[in-house]
């Protein structure tokens, strides 16, 4: 199930919507071109579709890295003692 969170508006940090911002302001610059005032109009909605994001804390992104660390460690440890078992067994038979 979906956490729902309200937005942090004090919470300060790079804009991942960057690219659009510069991407509206040229488009603004031209918007009267062939297919331009639909490119225009797209751009203005995903723009407003990144506003409602509502991306992770960095106390979300730390533990969520975390358990990718620690549960890629116990992946490796049993690949590793697979592989010595395999290769323990094939040097007793050959």
């Amino acid at each position: 199930m979906v956490e729902r969170r309200s937005p942090k508006p004090n919470v300060v940090g790079s804009s991942p919507t960057w690219p659009v911002r510069i991407l509206t302001v040229c488009l603004q610059a031209y918007p009267e071109s062939v297919g331009m005032k639909k490119i225009f109009q797209f751009v203005k909605e995903c723009y407003a579709e990144l506003r409602k994001v509502v991306w992770p804390s960095r106390e979300d992104v730390i533990s969520s890295v975390k358990v990718v660390i620690v549960s890629t460690v116990i992946a490796a440890l049993f690949l590793w003692a697979v592989d010595s078992l395999l290769f323990r067994g094939i040097d007793l038979i050959f």
